[in-house]
């Protein structure tokens, strides 16, 4: 009987680009997110036999890759310096006004993104960039759904302070002008 499902090997190859980067997301350095995807694909070789098939492989994944992360950041309370995402300079654009409008945008977000306490910053990355569910976010993180909502809204609001966006000025009370 032969099984047509994709193996854990198989499914990995197409799901490096989102696990890459989550983990660029959580370290902020890209040589580290390949090391870290590296582990997590290792791991999860040697873990195959412990996927449930039907259930979300992405989250198995994600999962993985912020349990070795979590075990770096204990591990690193003794080590030396790590490098900073604003120290790479290797990022390629094309010439060009709009693109450099964007990259500054890019940076200007990325940036912020980076002031949000890190329990904000991972629930906004799962939900708004790897397209995760609510549910599947809360296990991948170990939380509740309603910590993922609170967590999701107040890294929202202040990622738009802190870029300058304000949702005030474009809201209307309906009563601007209005006189009986």
């Amino acid at each position: 009987m032969t099984n047509d499902a994709p193996t854990v090997p198989e499914r990995l190859v197409d799901f490096l680009p989102n696990l890459r980067r989550f983990a660029i997301s959580l370290c902020h350095s890209r040589e580290l997110a390949d090391d870290l995807v590296q582990s997590a694909c290792e791991r999860a070789i040697l873990a195959a036999d412990s996927f449930v098939p039907g259930t979300r492989f992405d989250a198995w994944m994600f999962r993985i890759l912020r349990n070795l992360w979590i075990d770096h950041l204990r591990r690193r309370k003794t080590a030396g310096p790590q490098e900073d995402i604003d120290e790479a300079r290797d990022v390629a654009v094309p010439s060009g006004e709009a693109a450099s409008h964007a990259r500054m945008a890019l940076l200007e977000v990325t940036a912020a993104l980076q002031k949000l306490p890190d329990e904000q910053r991972e629930v906004l990355v799962l939900v708004c960039v790897e397209e995760l569910s609510y549910r599947d976010t809360a296990e991948v993180l170990s939380i509740p759904i309603g910590t993922v909502m609170s967590r999701l809204a107040r890294a929202r609001k202040n990622l738009a302070e802190l870029t300058g966006i304000s949702g005030e000025e474009k809201r209307s009370s309906g009563m601007k002008g209005d006189v009986a």
